[in-house]
């Protein structure tokens, strides 16, 4: 494997810029770009789920926030991630920006992993202790064995399973999901 630069936030804002680089999605992970590649339509299946129930609390309890896809990238820590879902509440940003990657982390992010891989794995704990730097809750799905890992600044990690409920915590208060729902199919 060839070894590549580190590159800075500046120059990967440019590169993602490129014409050949405008139906791609890419992150930037501790100076180091790496394209965003489909998982498989499961992964994506459980992402819109766990979405699906973010999105019917908030309006259920009229709570005014933004639910995100992977399409929404943000800037946590100084890197670039684009998380498979993202929850940030309109009281910690009113607007999302409407190009390129939001300047401000989402409050909640989740990242959907399957085939994981030493390289994979390596970049998700680089992730992780962004998300936790920057303040971010995150929730790690692994749909293969039906478990939820959950990271709350300055708390244990939790790990769930489809016996357990997940809960929003300070960032969702009063919301919760059996992890059964999520992975009912």
């Amino acid at each position: 494997m060839a070894i590549q630069p580190k590159v800075t936030a500046e120059e990967f804002e440019t590169f993602i810029e490129l014409p050949e680089n405008s139906d791609r999605l890419f992150e930037l992970i501790d100076g180091e770009i790496v394209e965003k590649m489909p998982s498989n339509p499961y992964a994506s299946y459980i992402a819109q789920v766990i979405s699906f129930f973010i999105q019917q609390f908030l309006r259920e309890h009229g709570i005014e926030g933004y639910v995100t896809g992977e399409a929404g990238g943000f800037v946590v820590n100084g890197n670039h991630f684009a998380p498979d879902v993202a929850y940030i509440s309109i009281d910690h940003d009113k607007e999302l920006a409407h190009k390129g990657y939001h300047p401000i982390p989402p409050e909640l992010a989740v990242e959907v992993e399957t085939n994981t891989t030493n390289e994979t794995e390596r970049r998700l704990r680089q992730k992780v202790l962004h998300y936790r730097d920057a303040g971010v809750v995150l929730w790690v799905v692994y749909p293969e064995t039906k478990e939820i890992e959950v990271y709350t600044p300055n708390q244990p990690t939790q790990r769930l399973t489809v016996e357990d409920v997940l809960d929003g915590g300070e960032v969702l208060p009063g919301f919760s999901v059996p992890v059964r729902d999520i992975f009912s199919r």
